[in-house]
């Protein structure tokens, strides 16, 4: 699918067809589409599908007069639910006819959120304000996710103290899996945006530097979180793996206890029920006598236990 947006009122609006300094927006488009617009925008057909493909690094690429920057953002998928936090790489090309054209696998304008209401830091006719204003939304959108996660993370941790099974910890390994998405892709978009900064690829003005130096800062404060958040997370995961481990073996430890001491009346019972000549078999209280035993020697047994906290 292809949108055509065009900058009007401090917002991106619909547009029917190409115009200078417009925003072609293309999610997961067809293969006649893409080489449709490779022959009128005059792209290199690798740039149009390299930002398809998942597993896409971030990274900068000149050809024939066009520039690609892949960008690796954050998605949040609410049907997953395994690893919901996830990142897919977005491509942006600068084309010779002063366009941009975002490509991905989604859509990058709904996830980044630039056509809800006023968009502030983008200038008409000025493509870079336009991808400084991407930049920032993305690094904004990893710390904003991170954060989710690290409430996630601490639900889940009062859940994992009352449990003995493995579900809450599977959750975790699934939130660790995120985290490693996260600061491989923040790396990733660390190093393009530093190559962005020192080269002249994108004609930054000293005043669109200071704002990419800012986005530069958000970054890496994400990849901080990220990296805090997730080594936090391997050692909350290998001790609540013992704690788990632990309270299966008292729980075990109980069930074992209490089994012994039922074994006692058991085998007072067993030996009462020979076919020999026993004690008491002659009185008219032997059932009495017999109940009797078997609840002191278990009674005994059971205080055996408390003493040396076997229970």
């Amino acid at each position: 699918m292809i949108r055509i947006l065009k900058w009007a009122e401090d917002r991106f609006i619909p547009a029917d067809k190409v115009e200078k300094h417009c925003l072609i927006n293309v999610i997961s488009p067809e293969k006649f589409e893409l080489e449709k617009l490779s022959k009128e925008m005059l792209i290199p057909s690798d740039f149009l599908t390299d930002p398809l493909d998942i597993d896409e690094r971030a990274r900068i690429e000149i050809e024939d007069g066009a520039l690609l920057i892949v960008l690796r953002i954050p998605k949040y998928d609410e049907s997953n639910r395994e690893t919901p936090f996830t990142t897919i790489p977005a491509g942006i090309i600068l084309t010779k006819e002063d366009t941009i054209v975002t490509i991905s696998s989604s859509d990058i304008t709904d996830i980044l959120e630039l056509c809800s209401g006023k968009v502030k830091g983008i200038m008409a006719g000025k493509r870079s304000s336009v991808i400084l204003q991407i930049f920032l939304r993305t690094a904004l959108l990893y710390l904003k996710h991170l954060k989710e996660i690290n409430r996630r993370t601490g639900e889940t941790e009062t859940e994992l103290q009352k449990s003995l099974k493995n579900e809450a910890l599977i959750k975790l390994l699934n939130i660790e899996k995120s985290l490693v998405f996260f600061t491989t892709s923040l790396k990733s978009n660390d190093l393009m945006m530093e190559r962005l900064l020192k080269t002249e690829l994108l004609k930054l003005t000293p005043e669109d530097k200071d704002i990419l130096e800012d986005v530069l800062v958000d970054n890496r404060q994400a990849i901080e979180m990220a990296n805090i958040y997730s080594n936090i997370l391997s050692g909350m995961m290998d001790a609540f793996a013992s704690v788990i481990s632990n309270n299966l073996n008292v729980v075990m430890k109980i069930l074992t206890s209490i089994t012994i001491i039922l074994m006692i009346p058991t085998l007072v019972a067993s030996i009462y029920g020979m076919n020999i000549d026993l004690p008491f078999q002659r009185s008219s209280h032997a059932f009495f006598i017999v109940i009797g035993i078997s609840f002191t020697l278990s009674l005994l047994g059971a205080m055996v236990f408390v003493r040396n906290k076997w229970f």
